[in-house]
């Protein structure tokens, strides 16, 4: 298929150009330890959403949007930030777990099973593990 700005008449149309000219990018969910060391916690988050881009994907780690507004040391807000996370899982195709599991991590995991998720396990150096 050529990809044209202009339509099948002739006459300049870029807004199809523009659309089909871009590479469809899977949305990942990234899950990886927040808890604890938080800062150490939050910058290897970061370098996990980074290697998924590098891999083609566009990462969703929820655990380091929603503390910018909700307490995670406050159970009742850190359970509403993990049920946002939950739904936010269904709308992506994979889950992608990094390092150790920690107990918000296996409810992740587990909502992921049950949707029949693809899930992947990554060591915290990015190399891919078997459960």
């Amino acid at each position: 298929m050529t990809i044209s700005k202009f339509n099948q008449e002739g006459y300049y149309d870029p807004t199809p150009y523009e659309a089909l000219k871009k590479k469809y990018l899977p949305l990942v969910y990234i899950a990886s330890p927040f808890s604890g060391d938080m800062e150490r916690n939050t910058k290897k988050t970061q370098g996990y959403c980074r290697f998924a881009i590098s891999k083609g994907y566009i990462p969703l780690a929820p655990h380091l949007h929603y503390p910018q507004f909700l307490n995670d040391e406050d159970p009742e807000e850190r359970e509403l930030g993990l049920h946002f996370a939950l739904i936010l899982l269904g709308k992506c195709e994979e889950l992608w777990v990094f390092d150790r599991v920690s107990k918000g991590m296996a409810e992740e995991i587990a909502k992921a099973k049950r949707r029949n998720m693809p899930i992947r396990y990554f060591d915290f150096k990015c190399e891919e593990v078997t459960e």
